[in-house]
């Protein structure tokens, strides 16, 4: 492959993010938001006996679901695609031999099960409405902590499939590998404390669709950067075509 600087990368890397922004606005708009303003029509409806004085918002709802959603979804994708992009410096080559493509779409994957999926399955997203506030720095602190651990797991996880993989073999070593980080993780779902503040009244369809919405935000998210980044990556990387040998004259 031909030789390039980690830099070029992270820009490209940037770029893809910014790309699967995109793609995850437009998943958080279309699915998204309606769940958002049917959970704040409840918060209101729960509230309107306790009125204090009605208040403006300092940024509109209309804002909030257009311009807001955009600018935090595109800047989520262009740090996470820079991070992404770094992570794909150091393993491409180490992780087996796959191509730029390949490991693009590996790594994303392997950050889109450490840093969101296994967050979620243990502290899933809440839409408004739902939620002490009281303890909004306690379950902040907790779900910090999973992806923490999800990480940290799913690095020590790869590890261990490498130093097992000159005696098992490549595939019974991600095997054990996979086998041991399903393990760990389901000993700190045990460990760590559980958050269960939902209504009695609030409808679980809302909140099953709202966090079904989450999800697909952050697939697409995943899975836009890995199939763009990869793209961009083969192409810098790819080896430059021999040159052609000069035709020697015939006499």
């Amino acid at each position: 492959m031909n030789p390039i600087s980690p830099r070029i990368l992270l820009v490209r890397g940037m770029l893809a993010g910014l790309f699967a922004g995109v793609a995850a606005f437009l998943v958080a708009y279309l699915l998204g938001e309606s769940k958002v303003d049917a959970a704040i029509a409840i918060e209101e409806a729960a509230s309107a006996g306790h009125d204090h004085g009605e208040e403006m918002a300092p940024v509109s709802r209309a804002l909030q679901a257009t311009g807001g959603l955009a600018t935090g979804t595109l800047l989520y994708g262009v740090a996470l695609g820079g991070i992404a992009a770094l992570v794909f410096c150091y393993a491409l080559g180490r992780i087996g031999r796959f191509g730029p493509r390949a490991t693009a779409v590996l790594v994303s994957a392997g950050l889109f099960v450490t840093v969101n999926l296994v967050p979620f399955l243990k502290y899933p997203a809440n839409p408004p409405a739902v939620g002490d506030p009281d303890t909004v720095v306690k379950r902040t602190t907790l779900f910090i902590l999973m992806i923490a651990l999800s990480v940290l797991l799913g690095s020590g996880a790869l590890i261990l499939g490498r130093r097992l993989a000159p005696s098992l073999g490549n595939w019974n070593a991600s095997v054990v590998a996979g086998l041991a980080f399903v393990a760990a993780v389901g000993i700190a779902y045990a460990t760590l404390p559980a958050v269960n503040e939902v209504p009695a009244d609030f409808p679980a369809t809302l909140i099953w669709q709202f966090r079904l919405s989450t999800l697909a935000i952050q697939t697409v998210l995943w899975t836009s950067f890995g199939l763009a980044f990869g793209y961009l990556a083969e192409r810098s990387l790819a080896p430059l075509p021999a040159p052609k040998e000069a035709v020697q004259p015939t006499s």
